[in-house]
């Protein structure tokens, strides 16, 4: 009886050591691949017949898209809201470099032609490189390059300016920016400085810092012109009128106050503003200049996130690094980038400069 005990538990450990064997052979045939799934792993299909890097950049592209989609219908939720109160921006983007002629929107439509113009040279460049030919994708990429340059010292200049200010408003209790106009020879009424009339005393204030004494203040720098300047200034000049922040919708122009009424208006002011920050500026509504340092500057770190990827990318090219590889996908991908930003500009200057 002990010998069948013995015999049969022998029997049963050989059989459970065959059954260990054969399963992991069976793993093993399902984890190595033989070389037929080897050769037949080139032929499996691409997602739209695109590389693994283009659908990266593309879903990076999408979420992007959706990102300045939200700032962009946030913008045109808050005009819609304040709409006869929004600054027109036809009032407020009208210089132009080394000139003091008001042109209206002109210099923005340049900024727009040259970074259209820089995608074109981007498409040429794509192309020259799936013909392989490096010198036409040296000379493509450096235009790209430089016309990336002058958009974004284009906008530095234009937040420059913005910034500074340009002829100064008066700012209400209420919060409301009070422009000051005169009539030219036509009977249409033109912004005027508030230089040009304001009275020179010397009641000059001091600003509040830790170095006179005042330490427990804080302020910005005191506007070069005082409020009672100004105030005096108007007084004396009666050729003067007053522009509102309200709009005839009509008309599309602000409503230009005079007499009395402007006098009224002027005995709630508040201070001087000159310029522009995310508290307060002197072209109207505060979320207007939000939206303008917010949405502009976002795509701005784009575009100059572009050009140093693209300036990277040239000097590669410059190196050969791509025609040893035998293909430049790689301008392809930062082509499909810079055509993003480009077409994002289009709908930032659609919603912001021209609605």
């Amino acid at each position: 009886m002990l010998i069948q005990s013995k015999f049969l538990s022998l029997l049963f450990l050989k059989k459970r050591k065959a059954n260990f064997n054969q399963k992991t052979t069976i793993y093993m045939d399902a984890t190595i691949p033989n070389q037929s799934t080897r050769a037949n792993e080139g032929s499996v299909e691409k997602p739209l017949n695109a590389s693994y890097g283009k659908m990266m950049m593309w879903f990076f592209l999408v979420s992007d898209a959706l990102t300045f989609s939200g700032f962009l219908g946030a913008y045109g939720l808050m005009r819609y809201k304040f709409i006869d109160t929004w600054p027109i921006a036809d009032e407020v983007f009208t210089h132009v470099p080394f000139t003091h002629t008001p042109m209206p929107m002109i210099y923005v439509a340049f900024m727009t032609f040259v970074l259209i113009f820089s995608s074109v040279t981007m498409v040429l460049a794509v192309d020259a490189g799936h013909q392989m030919n490096k010198k036409k994708v040296t000379l493509y990429m450096l235009l790209t390059i430089i016309g990336g340059l002058i958009f974004l010292g284009s906008q530095a200049w234009e937040w420059k300016h913005f910034i500074n200010g340009d002829k100064g408003a008066i700012q209400l209790n209420n919060g409301e920016i009070i422009q000051f106009v005169k009539k030219d020879a036509t009977g249409i009424y033109h912004q005027v400085s508030l230089e040009s009339f304001a009275s020179h005393t010397n009641n000059e204030r001091v600003q509040h810092t830790k170095s006179n004494g005042l330490w427990f203040k804080k302020e910005a720098g005191v506007a070069p012109i005082s409020l009672e300047q100004v105030l005096e200034g108007f007084k004396k000049h009666p050729e003067l009128a007053l522009k509102t922040e309200q709009i005839d919708l009509k008309l599309r122009e602000k409503i230009v106050v005079t007499g009395n009424e402007a006098t009224k208006l002027l005995a709630n002011s508040k201070q001087v503003v000159i310029g522009a920050n995310l508290k307060v500026n002197e072209y109207g509504k505060t979320l207007f200049g939000d939206f303008f340092f917010f949405i502009t500057g976002f795509h701005g770190f784009h575009v100059l996130s572009g050009i140093l990827i693209n300036i990277i990318i040239f000097f590669n090219v410059i190196l050969g690094t791509y025609e040893r590889r035998g293909h430049y996908e790689m301008v392809e991908k930062v082509g499909l980038y810079w055509h993003f930003v480009d077409l994002v500009w289009v709908f930032v200057f659609t919603f912001f400069y021209l609605v």
